[in-house]
C-alpha cells in the first residue's frame, strides 16, 4: 500500500429518475458514471432498483418493464467496455418463476455478479413481497442475464488487488444480522448499500445510526445510495440519501431532497480499516466463529488506483483529532473531567490518604490536575483544605504564573504552601560542582527533581500522596525530567493530550462551580507553555517556551494520534499532515517536527516504562500496563528514515 497509503476513491450516486422509463434512467446513470470516471472513482454505487425506479409497484409484474430493465443493463454493459470503474446498479431480475430485487456489479463490459435482496421490506407503506421474492427462497448459482452468464447469490464478496467489497440492499441493513456482517467476516472492507428508504420525520437520523454502527462494529466503510427525486410521490417522498461512513465516522454525505442529480466522491482508508481489525481481537475471533462457506467470492483483476501524487483527498483530515467539534466538545469535557476525578477519588479512598499534594506552577497541566483534585474532594465530601498546593518559585518563575498560581489556590480554598527552591538548588550546584551560569540540562533537571523531592516529603508530612500533572503529549515526547515531574503516586493527566488540556480548562472555567477562579483560569489558558526553568527575559516575561523547543503541540498530537490510534507510518502521517495543516505549516516545518517526534518517541520510552498509575480517558494511552508496550531500547531507525524521506 505504499503507493497510495491504502486510499480507495468511491462514489455514491443519486440520479433523477422517471418511473418505469428505463431508457431515461440509464442515460441519467451514464452521465453520473462519466463524472465518476473523471473523478477516477474505483467504484460508483446507485440506489435500489435504479434502472426502473423503485416505485413501479405492480408494474414489476409486467414483462414489458422486466425486459426493458434487462436491456438497459445490457446497454450499460456495452457502455462500460474499456473502463475500469466498477458500477453497481439496482435492477429487477427474473429467475425461477420469480422476480428478485438485485444489485448488478459491472466492470469493463462484464457482469461480475448479481446480489439479491434477502430481507424484503413489509412496513412503512412497503409491501415488497407483493412483487419480489427473497433471494434466500430461490436456488443460487449461475444464471443468464443481460446476455451474460453470471453468479446469482445472496452473499458475495468481490476481491480486487487493492480492497475487498460486498453489497447489500436496503432493509438488509435493518435485519438483526445484516448480510454485511458475514461479508465483513469474509474480508469485505467496504460495503455498498443500494437503498430506497422513504422520507419520514426522524427516519434519516435512524438510518445514519444504523449505517454508522454497522460500520463501527465491522470496522468497515459503509457506502449508501438512496432513491431520490423523480420517484413516485403518490404515497411517499424519497430524500436521496448519499452517505459514506468509515469505522463509524461520517466521511461524506449528499444534500437531502435535492432535485438535481448528485455524485458524492470520497476516499476510503482501507489501511486504517485493516489496522483496526488487526488490533481488535474480538473481530478476529468473530471471523472464525461466523465464517460461512455460503459466501461466494469473485476476483477482479484490475482497479482504478488512487494516486497520492496526482489527486488531492476529498475526505476531511482533522488537524485536531483529539478535539471533537460542536456540542460534542462540551460533553467530552464533562466526561473526561468526571473520569479523572473518579479515578483520583477511588485512589484516595483505597490508600486512606488524608491529603493530596500537588505542585502548582500557574501552568496548564498543574492547573487541570488541581481542578481534578478539587472535584475529587467534592465527590468524597472531603474539605478542599485536604489538598496541599505547593508553589515552588525558581530561577525561571515569572510574576504572571506565580500570581495565577496564588489566585487559583486561594479561589479554590485549598491549603497553600510556598517553598522556594533557589537556595536549595544553589547549594546542590555547589555540591556537585556545577556552574550556575551554565543553563544546561543539569541546571534545568536539578530544579525539577528538587521540586519533586519537596512534594514527596510534604506528602509524608501530611499523610498523603503526590498527584502528578504530566500529560499524554509530554509522555509521548519524553518532555519530563526522569524522577522529577515524571514521578508521582497518581497521574491524573496521563492520557489527556496537551491540545485537549487547554479546551478542558477553558470548559471548567465556564462552569458555575468554578466561577471564583474563572479569571485566573482564562489567563492561564492564554499563558505560553513553559517549564520556567530558565530565567525570564529583561522584561520579566517567559523566555523558555516549550513549543519553540520541541515543536507545536498541535502537530505532535496529530502525529501521536495517527501513530498510536491508527497505526500509520511516518510517510502516511506526513501526507495527511500536509492536507490537515495546508497554509499553516510548510512541508519542511512539518517534516522537521515529525522527525523530532519519531526520534524522541523512541528515545524516551524508558520514561514511559515506569509511569505511575493514572486513569485512561480516551482511545489513546501510553500506559505500559496494557495500552503501549515497547522495549525501552527498541530502535526507531525505520520510522526516522521514513520521516526524513522526501
Amino acid at each position: 500500500m505504499n503507493k497510495n497509503f491504502g486510499f480507495v476513491k468511491v462514489a455514491t450516486a443519486v440520479p433523477r429518475v422517471r418511473v418505469a422509463d428505463c431508457a431515461y434512467n440509464l442515460q441519467q446513470m451514464l452521465d453520473l458514471i462519466a463524472q465518476a470516471e473523471e473523478e477516477r472513482a474505483a467504484v460508483v454505487c446507485f440506489p435500489e432498483l435504479s434502472v426502473t425506479a423503485y416505485t413501479c409497484l405492480d408494474l414489476f409484474n409486467q414483462q414489458v418493464l422486466l425486459e426493458a430493465a434487462e436491456q438497459a443493463v445490457k446497454d450499460l454493459l456495452s457502455y462500460s467496455t474499456g473502463t475500469d470503474t466498477i458500477i453497481i446498479v439496482g435492477t429487477p431480475v427474473t429467475h425461477a418463476c420469480t422476480v428478485l430485487d438485485c444489485a448488478a456489479v459491472i466492470q469493463d463490459g462484464k457482469l461480475l455478479g448479481l446480489v439479491g435482496k434477502k430481507h424484503l421490506c413489509t412496513h412503512d407503506g412497503c409491501s415488497e413481497n407483493r412483487w419480489f421474492t427473497s433471494v434466500d427462497e430461490v436456488p443460487e448459482g449461475r444464471i443468464c442475464f443481460a446476455g451474460q452468464q453470471t453468479e446469482l447469490c445472496a452473499s458475495q464478496v468481490f476481491r480486487t488487488p487493492q480492497f475487498t467489497f460486498g453489497v447489500e440492499i436496503g432493509h438488509d441493513l435493518w435485519s438483526p444480522i445484516p448480510p454485511s456482517t458475514l461479508l465483513c467476516m469474509r474480508g469485505a472492507e467496504i460495503i455498498f448499500n443500494l437503498s430506497a428508504d422513504n422520507a419520514q420525520s426522524g427516519k434519516d437520523a435512524y438510518i445514519q445510526q444504523l449505517a454508522a454502527q454497522q460500520s463501527a462494529r465491522c470496522h468497515a466503510a459503509y457506502v449508501l445510495s438512496g432513491c431520490g427525486y423523480g420517484e413516485s410521490t403518490q404515497d411517499m417522498v424519497f430524500p436521496g440519501s448519499a452517505l459514506v461512513f468509515e469505522n463509524g465516522k461520517l466521511l461524506a454525505q449528499g444534500k437531502k431532497f435535492s432535485m438535481e442529480p448528485q455524485l458524492i466522491c470520497t476516499e476510503i482508508d482501507v489501511e486504517c480499516i485493516r489496522n483496526m481489525r488487526r488490533n481488535n481481537k474480538t473481530f478476529t475471533s468473530s471471523s472464525a466463529v461466523y465464517r460461512t462457506d455460503n459466501v461466494k467470492e469473485t476476483q477482479i483483476d484490475k482497479i482504478i488506483e488512487f494516486s497520492t501524487k496526482e489527486s488531492r483527498l476529498n475526505r476531511p483530515v482533522d488537524a485536531q483529532p483529539f478535539i471533537p467539534q460542536g456540542a460534542l466538545l462540551n460533553e467530552r469535557c464533562k466526561e473526561i473531567f468526571r473520569i479523572q476525578a473518579l479515578g483520583l477519588a477511588r485512589r484516595v479512598e483505597h490508600t486512606r490518604a488524608k491529603s493530596m499534594v500537588i505542585g502548582i506552577s500557574g501552568g496548564l497541566d498543574s492547573t487541570l490536575a488541581l481542578l481534578v483534585c478539587a472535584q475529587a474532594c467534592d465527590l468524597l465530601r472531603m474539605p478542599r483544605q485536604s489538598i496541599v498546593g505547593v508553589t515552588m518559585p525558581g530561577f525561571g518563575t515569572t510574576d504572571r504564573t506565580y500570581t495565577n498560581a496564588l489566585e487559583l489556590m486561594k479561589g479554590l480554598g485549598i491549603t497553600m504552601r510556598e517553598i522556594p527552591i533557589r537556595e536549595a538548588c544553589l547549594q546542590h550546584f555547589s555540591d556537585i560542582g556545577h556552574d550556575v551560569s551554565v543553563h544546561d540540562v543539569t541546571y534545568e533537571n536539578s530544579q525539577a527533581r528538587e521540586r519533586t523531592q519537596i512534594l514527596m516529603d510534604v506528602a509524608n508530612q501530611s499523610s498523603g500522596f503526590v498527584v502528578g500533572t504530566g500529560d499524554l503529549s509530554e509522555l509521548a515526547l519524553g518532555w519530563a525530567t526522569y524522577n522529577g515531574d515524571h514521578m508521582s503516586m497518581y497521574g491524573v493527566n496521563a492520557s489527556v493530550p496537551k491540545t485537549f488540556v487547554r479546551h478542558l480548562v477553558t470548559w471548567i472555567a465556564g462552569q458555575e462551580a468554578y466561577k471564583s477562579v474563572r479569571s485566573a483560569l482564562l489567563d492561564i489558558v492564554d499563558t505560553p507553555i513553559s517549564p520556567e526553568l530558565i530565567p525570564a527575559d529583561e522584561a520579566g516575561n517567559i523566555k523558555q517556551k516549550t513549543e519553540n523547543l520541541v515543536g507545536p503541540y498541535e502537530l505532535h498530537d496529530f502525529f501521536l494520534y495517527n501513530l498510536l490510534r491508527l497505526r500509520f507510518g511516518p510517510a502516511k502521517i506526513m501526507y495527511l499532515a500536509r492536507h490537515a495543516f495546508a497554509g499553516q505549516y510548510t512541508d519542511d516545518v512539518i517534516r522537521h517536527w515529525l522527525q523530532t517526534f519519531c526520534r524522541r518517541f523512541f528515545q524516551q520510552q524508558f520514561k514511559r516504562s515506569c509511569l505511575p498509575d493514572g486513569p485512561k480517558v480516551g482511545s489513546c494511552s501510553l500506559s505500559p500496563r496494557g495500552d503501549w508496550q515497547m522495549p525501552s531500547d527498541a530502535m526507531g531507525t525505520l520510522w526516522q528514515e521514513q520521516a526524513a524521506d522526501r
